[in-house]
């Protein structure tokens, strides 16, 4: 079959990268449960035990609610993200493909988390993983700005300016909980409480609406 070439500034529809992506949260959200449903209560002999055996479950579920609570934070920055970027280009599509890459890994992260807290690399598990999912993004992210003549056309100079500066907030906050994590577990992701304050202080002096067109 022949092929017709393809020019170098070609673009495609984000209708399927969106789909796909989708799908790979939707999936690894879900996957989060494995890690209750694996879990053993031993020998359960009555309701009291049942639910001792239940309360002390307590860092699997807390970790649990945690990783799926900040995968719907991504995933909402990720349909953010595409309500002004109409079309893509290969890199944008293997950015993203990094981001679901960590993604995907979150649930085994999740796991290590929960079962080795008192180790180093386990408490480092779950901070690194979100880690390089929105080091990805905000990569994909700067990518389309810097291609916004043909990604994301609706968005002007100054605009592109703030939000690029906005991006960075999530990115600062998930390297801080990186090096907080050794010392305070799971209570380092409390700072993503901190990411909208945060993104609307790095926005600040929100560009000036277009004049409009004299009319003739």
């Amino acid at each position: 079959m022949i092929r017709r070439a393809k020019h170098p500034l070609a673009t495609e529809s984000t209708r399927r990268l969106e789909a796909f992506t989708d799908g790979v949260f939707a999936i690894a959200a879900t996957l989060l449960v494995l890690d209750l449903t694996s879990y053993s209560l031993g020998k359960v002999d009555s309701d009291a035990q049942l639910w001792a055996a239940l309360g002390e479950m307590w860092p699997q579920f807390a970790n649990f609610a945690l990783s799926f609570v900040l995968l719907c934070l991504l995933w909402m920055t990720h349909v953010q993200q595409f309500e002004s970027i109409p079309r893509v280009d290969s890199v944008m599509i293997w950015l993203n493909n990094v981001r679901l890459l960590f993604i995907v890994l979150v649930p085994f992260a999740t796991s290590l988390t929960t079962e080795y807290s008192e180790w180093l690399a386990g408490r480092l598990a779950m901070p690194v993983a979100f880690f390089f999912a929105i080091f990805a993004s905000w990569l994909q992210y700067l990518w389309a700005l810097s291609h916004r003549d043909v990604m994301m056309p609706d968005v002007g100079e100054e605009d592109a300016r703030l939000y690029g500066r906005g991006s960075l907030s999530a990115l600062v906050i998930s390297v801080l909980v990186v090096v907080l994590a050794p010392f305070i577990g799971s209570l380092a992701f409390l700072l993503f409480l901190l990411d909208g304050p945060f993104t609307a202080l790095l926005r600040r002096g929100r560009a000036r609406p277009r004049p409009a067109p004299p009319r003739p």
